[in-house]
């Protein structure tokens, strides 16, 4: 008996590595996008409720609140086109951090079942993006790459005022 639960646990571990192995694309995207989106996370919850209204160049450039909320509404978009939906999210619309945070929930709920479900063939589907013809993990990378530079610039905000952005915190 004892013989068979270790043959059963070994052929289990065996064939999650096997379906591991089989998508290995779509699976590095899965965890680029998981990384960032703990990322972003952990920075919307960092920057207290006063200052989502603030701005590095009040009138020139978005508020901390309006970077949370276009990383929302473009997360919707291009994870919808992904899946072959037209998502709009309506973030832009949004002023509290309770508001602007639950949207960026939603949008990484469905995010994260786009890149859940995607496997390397259903990857290398061509779709429009902007005109453009791209390959769905294009389009997920591009999401990826897009949430890495909208962090990028909350990072800013977050040190201006007195604040450490999560990336430099190290890990939970």
């Amino acid at each position: 008996m004892k013989r068979l639960c270790i043959l059963t646990l070994i052929a289990t571990f065996a064939a999650a590595g096997l379906l591991q192995a089989q998508n290995p694309l779509s699976n590095d995207a899965k965890n680029s996008y998981t990384g960032i989106k703990n990322t972003i996370t952990r920075a919307a919850e960092e920057m207290p409720e006063a200052d989502y209204s603030f701005s590095t160049v009040p009138g020139k450039v978005r508020t901390y609140g309006e970077i949370i909320g276009h990383i929302a509404d473009i997360q919707l978009m291009l994870c919808g086109i992904a899946k072959g939906e037209s998502k709009r999210g309506d973030a832009g619309t949004k002023k509290t951090k309770a508001e602007l945070t639950a949207a960026l929930k939603a949008s990484f709920d469905y995010c994260d079942g786009v890149y859940n479900a995607m496997t390397d063939a259903e990857g290398a589907t061509m779709v429009k993006m902007f005109g453009r013809d791209l390959t769905k993990l294009g389009v997920l990378n591009f999401n990826t790459a897009h949430d890495n530079e909208m962090y990028g610039t909350a990072v800013a905000y977050l040190r201006i005022k007195g604040l450490v952005p999560p990336s430099s915190q190290g890990r939970p």
